[in-house]
């Protein structure tokens, strides 16, 4: 007996939107056999990693805070993504935007101005951008392989990070520790609420998604683009430009990453350090599967994912658990939403082993 895949014909829509939902209900059943595994029992362990943290006004603030870089990269991560153009380094371009945001805040000349933190804003974007053009521009011009290209420069811009903030940058009044001085004043965004971390940068985090969607949703250059993912052979003949699909999709990711970095860096952490972010480039690419590439949707899969880095943490502080264990979630959650996603477009067929 053997088997066969073969594509659906045509694959079901209403599977498409359920997707993300059974991904996830996979993920809370089998984590709950694990968590039984371990000893401990897996409905107080449930409660506290998905409803404890939400108890408060701290946690809900926490949750947010964390839910916004991972909305912002994604959706950039969505444009390319529709055109079948895979940033898999935003990890790299949110580093990058960081470091010349500190750059700026630190050594600018105008730190007193109130045009600090829009200068911080455009260095960020730009650092992003530029990180992103090289992957860009090779796979244009040479057809390498963006998803190495991208991943291999997140490591090189770790090894920027790390030497700007062990060696020339590194605050002298800081006992030693790797990272910068504190950004003055006009370099931070304001908080909401002095007893929370929330602060208004979650404002570009909502107009990123109310433009990500007019883009695809709304716009010819974003119809192309999908047209381009989704039948790159029709796109071709109907003349859209696949150059353009590849600059623009690497592009707009990079600039979002490069804002993120920005935003984590003049936001909760008023400094550049080497845990300027805990994974927030990769763990966007799964916030923009579970939303489908859509902007609304990449924000409840954002809230879904903070939620989990923020679980992470109430575990290990509440029952001991490593706040690694977030990381195990991810990887479940990523596992069966890529199942779902073959499972939709493809179908495992019996077939007869014939005599001879």
């Amino acid at each position: 007996m053997l088997f066969k895949i073969e594509a659906r014909a045509e694959p079901s829509r209403e599977m498409a939107i359920a997707a993300p939902l059974i991904a996830t209900g996979l993920t809370v059943v089998i984590s709950s056999l694990f968590f039984l595994s371990l000893g401990y029992n897996p409905f107080v362990t449930l409660y506290t990693f998905f409803i404890e943290p939400l108890t408060t006004m701290n946690g809900i603030s926490e949750w947010l805070l964390k839910a916004s870089p991972l909305i912002l990269i994604a959706c950039g991560l969505a444009i390319g993504f529709r055109a079948n153009v895979w940033n898999i380094g935003a990890e790299g371009q949110l580093i990058m935007g960081a470091v010349a945001a500190t750059g700026v805040g630190l050594f600018a000349p105008w730190q007193e101005s109130p045009l600090l933190l829009p200068s911080m804003v455009i260095a960020g974007m730009l650092a992003g951008i530029a990180w992103a053009a090289i992957p860009a521009f090779l796979k244009d011009r040479m057809n390498t392989n963006e998803i190495l290209v991208t991943l291999m420069l997140t490591y090189v811009a770790a090894l920027v990070l790390s030497y700007l903030v062990h060696g020339p940058w590194r605050d002298p009044e800081g006992f030693n520790f790797p990272q910068t001085a504190l950004l003055p004043y006009n370099g931070m965004f304001e908080v909401f609420d002095y007893s929370y971390r929330l602060n208004t940068s979650i404002f570009f985090t909502g107009i990123v998604v109310a433009v990500t969607w007019l883009f695809t949703e709304r716009s010819f250059m974003g119809y192309k683009m999908s047209v381009g993912g989704v039948a790159p052979a029709a796109a071709k003949f109907a003349g859209f430009n696949a150059s353009a699909s590849i600059w623009i999709g690497l592009l707009a990711s990079g600039a979002a990453a490069g804002l993120a970095g920005m935003m984590e860096a003049a936001g909760p952490l008023g400094q550049l350090s080497p845990q300027i972010s805990p994974g927030y480039g990769f763990a966007a690419i799964i916030v923009a599967f579970i939303g489908r590439l859509n902007a609304f949707g990449i924000v409840l899969g954002g809230l879904l994912l903070s939620l989990l880095y923020l679980g992470g943490e109430t575990v290990q502080m509440s029952l001991g658990l490593p706040s690694s264990i977030a990381l195990i979630f991810q990887g479940m959650l990523l596992f069966f939403l890529l199942a779902s996603n073959f499972l939709i477009n493809f179908r495992i067929r019996k077939t007869a082993v014939r005599a001879h």
